[in-house]
């Protein structure tokens, strides 16, 4: 027996105003979340990017082409009742944040990590007032708690739809600073993936990249790059 797959149903796509936002409507039905709760976007451009998503359906329903759908409907669901756990989460980064972490080996490395991992670091501690430490290894080393409750409070300045966009702009590349400094506008998406990647790509330099390591981290800077789109559309003013 085949598998059942959901068909577009609806002829137009069109948006409200409804209190709180936006909504978008499929014919004269107010779109819903998988979970039946009811949608309200903040913006009009994040509902009309979602809008252009059920747009483009044709025929049988193809979820993985939607990703801002995917993303409201996750903050909806998963992010809302739960969003002080989502920030605590978030917040643990902090301690343990991958541009603190450096090689031990070879020189090349240290310097370039040094180049590209410097300037945020200086820049979360003067314009964040969170300094952080480096070690160079893999040993943890604690970090101030002041720095780290200042980290936490740029988190729970949040609103949902910036969480739930924060939250793939740091569990992607493991840097806190680095999902911070895209939501602060201090880097883009694509600069953050590729700061992620500096151990990565050296290591690729040095011995080359299979097809599947190529896959995924294209995967990777997708994600990074619709997180930072989500995050864009739904601010106000």
């Amino acid at each position: 027996m085949s598998e059942w797959k959901a068909r577009r149903f609806w002829t137009t796509v069109g948006l409200r105003e409804a209190e709180g936002g936006v909504e978008i409507l499929l014919d004269d039905r107010q779109l819903l979340t998988p979970g039946k709760h009811r949608l309200i976007l903040p913006t009009e451009a994040l509902a009309q990017a979602v809008a252009a998503e059920w747009k483009a359906q044709q025929g049988i329903i193809d979820p993985w082409s939607m990703p801002l759908t995917r993303a409201v409907n996750s903050a909806v669901e998963k992010v809302a009742p739960q969003m002080g756990a989502v920030a605590a989460m978030l917040a643990e980064y902090g301690g343990t944040d991958l541009l603190c972490y450096r090689a031990t080996e070879p020189e090349v490395l240290i310097a370039r990590q040094a180049k590209d991992w410097d300037p945020l670091i200086d820049w979360a501690a003067t314009q964040l007032r969170a300094p952080l430490r480096i070690t160079h290894g893999v040993i943890p080393i604690d970090q101030d708690p002041l720095a780290l409750d200042r980290l936490r409070a740029q988190i729970d300045a949040l609103d949902l739809y910036g969480l739930t966009a924060l939250h793939d702009l740091v569990t992607i590349p493991g840097s806190l600073v680095l999902g911070l400094a895209v939501v602060a506008g201090r880097i883009d998406g694509a600069e953050a993936h590729r700061l992620s990647r500096i151990d990565e790509d050296f290591q690729i330099e040095r011995w080359g990249a299979d097809d599947e390591a190529r896959e995924a981290a294209e995967g990777r800077r997708l994600s990074i790059g619709w997180a930072e789109r989500l995050w864009t559309l739904s601010r106000r003013g």
